[in-house]
Protein backbone atom coordinates (compact mmCIF):
# COMPACT_ATOMS: atom_id res chain seq x y z
CA UNK A 1 0.00 0.00 0.00
CA UNK A 2 2.80 2.37 0.97
CA UNK A 3 4.64 1.58 -2.25
CA UNK A 4 1.55 2.44 -4.30
CA UNK A 5 1.13 5.75 -2.51
CA UNK A 6 4.82 6.49 -3.00
CA UNK A 7 4.64 5.72 -6.73
CA UNK A 8 1.50 7.83 -7.06
CA UNK A 9 3.31 10.71 -5.39
CA UNK A 10 6.33 10.31 -7.67
CA UNK A 11 4.20 10.24 -10.82
CA UNK A 12 2.24 13.31 -9.70
CA UNK A 13 5.48 15.16 -8.96
CA UNK A 14 6.98 14.22 -12.32
CA UNK A 15 3.82 15.26 -14.15
CA UNK A 16 3.79 18.67 -12.48
CA UNK A 17 7.53 19.08 -13.08
CA UNK A 18 7.26 18.17 -16.77
CA UNK A 19 4.23 20.42 -17.22
CA UNK A 20 6.15 23.30 -15.67
CA UNK A 21 9.22 22.66 -17.78
CA UNK A 22 7.14 22.48 -20.97
CA UNK A 23 5.03 25.58 -20.19
CA UNK A 24 5.51 28.14 -22.97
CA UNK A 25 7.13 31.48 -22.35
CA UNK A 26 8.85 33.86 -24.78
CA UNK A 27 12.60 33.70 -25.29
CA UNK A 28 12.82 36.80 -27.50
CA UNK A 29 11.07 40.11 -28.15
CA UNK A 30 7.38 40.15 -29.11
CA UNK A 31 5.75 42.12 -31.94
CA UNK A 32 2.47 43.89 -31.10
CA UNK A 33 0.59 44.84 -34.28
CA UNK A 34 -1.53 48.01 -34.26
CA UNK A 35 -3.55 48.52 -37.43
CA UNK A 36 -3.54 52.30 -37.05
CA UNK A 37 -1.15 55.23 -37.03
CA UNK A 38 1.01 56.26 -34.10
CA UNK A 39 -0.91 58.44 -31.65
CA UNK A 40 -4.39 56.95 -32.07
CA UNK A 41 -6.33 55.60 -29.09
CA UNK A 42 -5.33 52.01 -29.82
CA UNK A 43 -1.70 53.00 -30.29
CA UNK A 44 -1.65 54.90 -26.98
CA UNK A 45 -2.97 51.83 -25.15
CA UNK A 46 -0.55 49.52 -26.96
CA UNK A 47 2.46 51.67 -26.10
CA UNK A 48 1.39 51.83 -22.47
CA UNK A 49 1.38 48.03 -22.40
CA UNK A 50 4.70 47.81 -24.20
CA UNK A 51 6.31 50.12 -21.64
CA UNK A 52 5.70 47.45 -18.96
CA UNK A 53 6.51 44.43 -21.13
CA UNK A 54 10.04 43.82 -19.86
CA UNK A 55 8.76 43.60 -16.31
CA UNK A 56 5.95 41.14 -17.01
CA UNK A 57 7.20 39.18 -20.04
CA UNK A 58 10.95 39.36 -19.57
CA UNK A 59 11.33 40.73 -23.11
CA UNK A 60 10.46 43.84 -25.07
CA UNK A 61 7.08 44.17 -26.78
CA UNK A 62 7.61 46.19 -29.95
CA UNK A 63 4.62 48.10 -31.32
CA UNK A 64 4.34 47.80 -35.09
CA UNK A 65 2.00 50.34 -36.69
CA UNK A 66 0.54 49.21 -40.03
CA UNK A 67 -2.00 51.80 -41.16
CA UNK A 68 -4.24 51.61 -44.20
CA UNK A 69 -7.54 50.46 -45.70
CA UNK A 70 -9.54 51.13 -42.52
CA UNK A 71 -7.24 48.79 -40.55
CA UNK A 72 -7.37 45.86 -42.94
CA UNK A 73 -3.67 46.13 -43.91
CA UNK A 74 -2.55 45.68 -40.32
CA UNK A 75 -5.04 42.95 -39.55
CA UNK A 76 -4.04 41.02 -42.67
CA UNK A 77 -0.44 40.99 -41.45
CA UNK A 78 -1.57 39.94 -37.99
CA UNK A 79 -3.71 37.01 -39.13
CA UNK A 80 -1.05 35.81 -41.58
CA UNK A 81 1.73 35.88 -38.98
CA UNK A 82 3.38 32.72 -37.72
CA UNK A 83 1.20 31.50 -34.80
CA UNK A 84 4.25 30.94 -32.62
CA UNK A 85 3.43 33.50 -29.93
CA UNK A 86 5.83 36.17 -31.12
CA UNK A 87 3.27 38.21 -33.07
CA UNK A 88 0.08 39.33 -31.35
CA UNK A 89 -2.01 42.44 -31.87
CA UNK A 90 -5.14 44.43 -31.32
CA UNK A 91 -8.59 44.28 -32.82
CA UNK A 92 -11.08 47.09 -32.37
CA UNK A 93 -14.74 46.26 -32.03
CA UNK A 94 -17.08 46.87 -33.73
CA UNK A 95 -14.80 47.96 -36.63
CA UNK A 96 -13.05 44.61 -36.96
CA UNK A 97 -16.36 42.73 -36.82
CA UNK A 98 -17.99 44.99 -39.42
CA UNK A 99 -15.09 44.57 -41.84
CA UNK A 100 -15.14 40.79 -41.54
CA UNK A 101 -18.74 40.83 -42.73
CA UNK A 102 -18.07 42.81 -45.91
CA UNK A 103 -18.34 40.95 -49.22
CA UNK A 104 -15.06 39.24 -50.13
CA UNK A 105 -13.41 40.53 -46.97
CA UNK A 106 -9.80 39.28 -46.56
CA UNK A 107 -10.30 38.96 -42.79
CA UNK A 108 -12.70 36.81 -40.76
CA UNK A 109 -13.54 36.74 -37.07
CA UNK A 110 -12.28 33.15 -36.97
CA UNK A 111 -8.83 34.31 -38.15
CA UNK A 112 -7.94 35.46 -34.64
CA UNK A 113 -7.92 33.88 -31.19
CA UNK A 114 -8.98 36.12 -28.28
CA UNK A 115 -6.47 36.69 -25.48
CA UNK A 116 -8.08 39.45 -23.44
CA UNK A 117 -9.84 42.81 -23.58
CA UNK A 118 -7.85 45.83 -22.50
CA UNK A 119 -10.14 48.85 -22.98
CA UNK A 120 -13.82 49.66 -23.32
CA UNK A 121 -14.19 53.23 -24.59
CA UNK A 122 -17.34 55.33 -24.88
CA UNK A 123 -17.88 57.38 -28.02
CA UNK A 124 -18.21 61.17 -27.89
CA UNK A 125 -19.36 63.86 -30.31
CA UNK A 126 -16.76 66.57 -30.89
CA UNK A 127 -16.47 69.89 -32.74
CA UNK A 128 -13.71 72.45 -33.07
CA UNK A 129 -13.22 74.71 -30.06
CA UNK A 130 -14.31 77.72 -32.13
CA UNK A 131 -17.42 75.98 -33.47
CA UNK A 132 -20.71 77.91 -33.17
CA UNK A 133 -22.24 74.76 -31.65
CA UNK A 134 -22.09 75.13 -27.89
CA UNK A 135 -24.06 71.96 -27.18
CA UNK A 136 -25.43 68.94 -29.03
CA UNK A 137 -28.86 70.53 -29.50
CA UNK A 138 -27.27 73.46 -31.37
CA UNK A 139 -25.67 71.00 -33.79
CA UNK A 140 -28.81 68.92 -34.26
CA UNK A 141 -31.06 71.93 -34.78
CA UNK A 142 -28.74 73.40 -37.40
CA UNK A 143 -28.33 70.01 -39.08
CA UNK A 144 -32.11 69.70 -39.44
CA UNK A 145 -32.28 73.09 -41.12
CA UNK A 146 -29.28 72.67 -43.41
CA UNK A 147 -29.36 68.97 -44.18
CA UNK A 148 -25.76 69.04 -45.36
CA UNK A 149 -23.56 69.15 -42.28
CA UNK A 150 -20.37 67.17 -42.88
CA UNK A 151 -18.84 64.65 -40.48
CA UNK A 152 -15.44 63.01 -40.85
CA UNK A 153 -15.29 59.27 -40.16
CA UNK A 154 -12.62 56.62 -39.71
CA UNK A 155 -13.88 54.54 -42.61
CA UNK A 156 -17.14 53.51 -44.24
CA UNK A 157 -19.19 51.54 -41.70
CA UNK A 158 -16.28 51.70 -39.23
CA UNK A 159 -16.94 52.41 -35.54
CA UNK A 160 -17.00 56.20 -35.70
CA UNK A 161 -19.10 56.28 -38.87
CA UNK A 162 -21.64 54.03 -37.16
CA UNK A 163 -21.70 56.43 -34.21
CA UNK A 164 -22.57 59.33 -36.53
CA UNK A 165 -25.30 57.16 -38.05
CA UNK A 166 -26.74 56.38 -34.62
CA UNK A 167 -26.75 60.08 -33.78
CA UNK A 168 -28.36 61.20 -37.02
CA UNK A 169 -31.02 58.47 -37.00
CA UNK A 170 -31.97 59.03 -33.36
CA UNK A 171 -31.98 62.83 -33.66
CA UNK A 172 -33.65 62.90 -37.08
CA UNK A 173 -31.25 64.76 -39.37
CA UNK A 174 -29.31 64.15 -42.56
CA UNK A 175 -25.59 64.74 -42.97
CA UNK A 176 -22.69 63.97 -45.30
CA UNK A 177 -20.12 61.39 -44.14
CA UNK A 178 -16.52 61.73 -45.31
CA UNK A 179 -14.40 58.57 -45.19
CA UNK A 180 -10.94 59.58 -43.94
CA UNK A 181 -9.66 56.00 -43.69
CA UNK A 182 -8.55 56.25 -40.06
CA UNK A 183 -9.16 58.12 -36.83
CA UNK A 184 -6.04 60.30 -37.01
CA UNK A 185 -7.01 61.68 -40.41
CA UNK A 186 -10.62 61.92 -39.29
CA UNK A 187 -9.63 64.23 -36.44
CA UNK A 188 -7.24 66.16 -38.68
CA UNK A 189 -10.11 66.90 -41.07
CA UNK A 190 -12.04 68.40 -38.17
CA UNK A 191 -9.08 70.46 -36.96
CA UNK A 192 -8.55 71.75 -40.53
CA UNK A 193 -12.17 72.95 -40.58
CA UNK A 194 -13.04 70.61 -43.45
CA UNK A 195 -16.02 69.14 -41.55
CA UNK A 196 -18.41 70.35 -38.87
CA UNK A 197 -18.35 67.45 -36.41
CA UNK A 198 -16.93 64.00 -35.66
CA UNK A 199 -17.62 61.04 -33.41
CA UNK A 200 -14.55 59.49 -31.75
CA UNK A 201 -13.47 57.81 -28.52
CA UNK A 202 -11.99 59.75 -25.60
CA UNK A 203 -8.40 58.41 -25.93
CA UNK A 204 -8.37 59.52 -29.56
CA UNK A 205 -8.47 63.17 -28.50
CA UNK A 206 -6.60 62.96 -25.18
CA UNK A 207 -3.51 64.77 -26.58
CA UNK A 208 -5.71 67.61 -27.83
CA UNK A 209 -7.41 67.97 -24.46
CA UNK A 210 -4.05 68.09 -22.69
CA UNK A 211 -3.09 71.32 -24.43
CA UNK A 212 -3.31 74.64 -22.59
CA UNK A 213 -5.90 75.79 -25.13
CA UNK A 214 -7.81 72.69 -26.25
CA UNK A 215 -8.58 72.63 -29.96
CA UNK A 216 -11.81 70.68 -29.67
CA UNK A 217 -15.02 70.74 -27.64
CA UNK A 218 -16.96 67.67 -26.50
CA UNK A 219 -20.71 68.08 -27.04
CA UNK A 220 -22.10 64.78 -25.77
CA UNK A 221 -21.31 61.16 -24.99
CA UNK A 222 -22.80 57.84 -26.09
CA UNK A 223 -23.01 56.59 -22.51
CA UNK A 224 -25.82 55.72 -20.14
CA UNK A 225 -24.49 58.14 -17.55
CA UNK A 226 -22.04 61.03 -17.70
CA UNK A 227 -18.41 60.08 -18.09
CA UNK A 228 -16.37 60.16 -14.90
CA UNK A 229 -13.64 62.31 -16.43
CA UNK A 230 -16.09 64.73 -18.07
CA UNK A 231 -18.96 65.30 -15.64
CA UNK A 232 -20.03 68.50 -17.44
CA UNK A 233 -20.57 66.69 -20.74
CA UNK A 234 -24.18 65.48 -21.11
CA UNK A 235 -25.21 62.16 -22.58
CA UNK A 236 -27.17 62.02 -25.82
CA UNK A 237 -30.04 60.48 -23.84
CA UNK A 238 -30.36 63.67 -21.81
CA UNK A 239 -31.47 65.41 -25.01
CA UNK A 240 -33.75 62.59 -26.09
CA UNK A 241 -31.36 61.17 -28.69
CA UNK A 242 -29.60 57.79 -28.72
CA UNK A 243 -30.11 56.31 -25.25
CA UNK A 244 -27.79 53.28 -25.18
CA UNK A 245 -24.06 52.87 -24.70
CA UNK A 246 -21.99 52.82 -27.84
CA UNK A 247 -18.24 52.71 -28.18
CA UNK A 248 -15.32 50.42 -28.85
CA UNK A 249 -13.62 47.49 -27.22
CA UNK A 250 -9.89 47.24 -27.82
CA UNK A 251 -8.64 43.74 -27.24
CA UNK A 252 -5.54 41.64 -27.77
CA UNK A 253 -5.62 38.61 -30.05
CA UNK A 254 -3.29 36.08 -31.66
CA UNK A 255 -3.35 34.53 -35.15
CA UNK A 256 -5.53 31.47 -35.64
CA UNK A 257 -3.59 28.31 -34.87
CA UNK A 258 -1.73 29.73 -31.89
CA UNK A 259 -1.42 26.88 -29.33
CA UNK A 260 -3.60 26.97 -26.22
CA UNK A 261 -0.61 27.13 -23.87
CA UNK A 262 0.54 30.36 -25.53
CA UNK A 263 -2.91 31.91 -25.25
CA UNK A 264 -3.08 30.89 -21.58
CA UNK A 265 0.37 32.37 -20.95
CA UNK A 266 -0.59 35.75 -22.39
CA UNK A 267 -4.00 35.78 -20.72
CA UNK A 268 -2.45 35.26 -17.28
CA UNK A 269 0.39 37.73 -17.86
CA UNK A 270 -1.95 40.44 -19.13
CA UNK A 271 -4.30 39.86 -16.21
CA UNK A 272 -1.37 40.39 -13.83
CA UNK A 273 -0.22 43.47 -15.75
CA UNK A 274 -3.63 45.11 -16.08
CA UNK A 275 -4.44 44.63 -12.39
CA UNK A 276 -1.11 46.05 -11.22
CA UNK A 277 -1.71 49.34 -9.32
CA UNK A 278 0.99 51.19 -11.25
CA UNK A 279 -0.41 50.07 -14.60
CA UNK A 280 -3.96 50.90 -13.53
CA UNK A 281 -2.82 54.40 -12.53
CA UNK A 282 -1.05 54.84 -15.88
CA UNK A 283 -4.28 54.01 -17.72
CA UNK A 284 -6.18 56.47 -15.54
CA UNK A 285 -3.65 59.22 -16.25
CA UNK A 286 -3.97 58.61 -19.99
CA UNK A 287 -7.80 58.71 -19.83
CA UNK A 288 -7.92 55.08 -20.94
CA UNK A 289 -10.94 53.12 -19.68
CA UNK A 290 -9.23 49.94 -18.52
CA UNK A 291 -11.59 46.97 -18.66
CA UNK A 292 -9.80 43.63 -18.47
CA UNK A 293 -11.79 40.66 -19.73
CA UNK A 294 -10.31 37.19 -19.89
CA UNK A 295 -10.24 34.97 -22.95
CA UNK A 296 -13.79 33.66 -22.61
CA UNK A 297 -15.40 37.00 -21.77
CA UNK A 298 -13.58 38.76 -24.59
CA UNK A 299 -14.75 36.01 -26.94
CA UNK A 300 -18.32 36.74 -25.80
CA UNK A 301 -17.76 40.44 -26.55
CA UNK A 302 -16.54 39.53 -30.03
CA UNK A 303 -19.63 37.39 -30.62
CA UNK A 304 -21.97 40.16 -29.44
CA UNK A 305 -20.18 42.67 -31.66
CA UNK A 306 -20.53 40.36 -34.65
CA UNK A 307 -24.28 40.12 -34.00
CA UNK A 308 -24.56 43.92 -33.73
CA UNK A 309 -22.69 44.40 -36.99
CA UNK A 310 -24.59 41.70 -38.87
CA UNK A 311 -28.14 42.38 -37.65
CA UNK A 312 -28.28 45.99 -36.41
CA UNK A 313 -25.79 48.09 -38.37
CA UNK A 314 -27.18 47.30 -41.86
CA UNK A 315 -30.41 49.07 -40.91
CA UNK A 316 -28.39 52.26 -40.35
CA UNK A 317 -26.84 52.22 -43.81
CA UNK A 318 -29.77 51.69 -46.15
CA UNK A 319 -29.34 53.97 -49.19
CA UNK A 320 -26.28 55.50 -47.51
CA UNK A 321 -23.68 57.27 -49.62
CA UNK A 322 -20.27 58.39 -48.48
CA UNK A 323 -17.67 60.80 -49.85
CA UNK A 324 -14.06 59.71 -49.98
Amino acid sequence: MRSKLFLSFVFSFLFCFISTVNAWEPVKDITLVVAYKNGTGTDIGARLISSYAQRFFGHKMIVKNIDGDDGILGWKELINANPDGYTIGFINLPTFASLTLKHNSPIKMQDVVPICNQLTESTIVIVRADSPYQNIKDLVDDAKVRGDLVASTNGFMASNHTAAQLLSHSAGFNYVAVDCGGTSDQILALLNDEVQFSCVKVPDITPLLAKKNPEIRILASFSEKRLRDFPDVPTLAEYGYYDKWYGSSRGIVAPKGTPDEIIEYYEKKFEAMLSDPEVVAAHRKANLSLDFKDNLNFEATMTASEFFCRDIIPMLYKNEEVDK
